[in-house]
């Protein structure tokens, strides 16, 4: 079994699509560690804020199966793949790290780039798994987030109820 962590990001009905997100990979997945939420503003295009954490499961099933399973509930929330990369989305769900695996495939690198470049992707990471080592740096989350610049990158955690709505 291989820890999975994911990051979940949504601007567009936001509340509904991060609460409905997380009870749809519970269904799949079983017991998920959860992170807060937080908001922050959109990168690369203007646009209404994100609300984004992180949900980590342990998985025996292959990462392309994960990442399969990841689009077909983006695609449930109304994700329509195609369009330009930064922009609004109902729905984005990204396979952060598969264990300790390194490797690159067609659209995909594990661990994922984003983990050292946003904060509403290395904060509730670090929130959720500090002691975790990334693959690659061998540095642990937490130590990975104290180490950061997050000047530029607004970030705040929201008070989120996943069980009401």
């Amino acid at each position: 079994m291989a820890r999975i962590w994911a990051s979940l990001g949504s601007n567009v009905e936001r509340e509904t699509n991060i609460r409905g997100a997380v009870a749809a990979l519970r269904e799949r997945f079983g017991e998920l560690v959860v992170s807060r939420v937080y908001e922050s503003a959109a990168v690369g295009f203007s646009g209404e804020p994100f609300y984004n954490l992180v949900a980590g499961f342990d998985s025996d099933l292959p990462c392309q199966e994960i990442m399969r399973i990841f689009r077909e509930v983006e695609a449930e929330f109304g994700r329509v793949r195609g369009g330009a990369k930064f922009s609004s989305r109902t729905l984005d769900i990204d396979l952060l790290t598969y264990g300790d695996l390194v490797t690159r495939g067609e659209g995909y690198a594990l661990p994922r780039e984003e983990i050292e470049s946003y904060s509403f992707v290395l904060c509730p990471l670090a929130e959720v798994a500090p002691q975790q080592l990334h693959p690659v740096s061998g540095k642990s989350f937490a130590r990975m987030w104290s180490e950061f610049d997050a000047t530029d990158q607004s970030l705040a955690p929201v008070e989120f109820d996943f069980n009401t709505g």
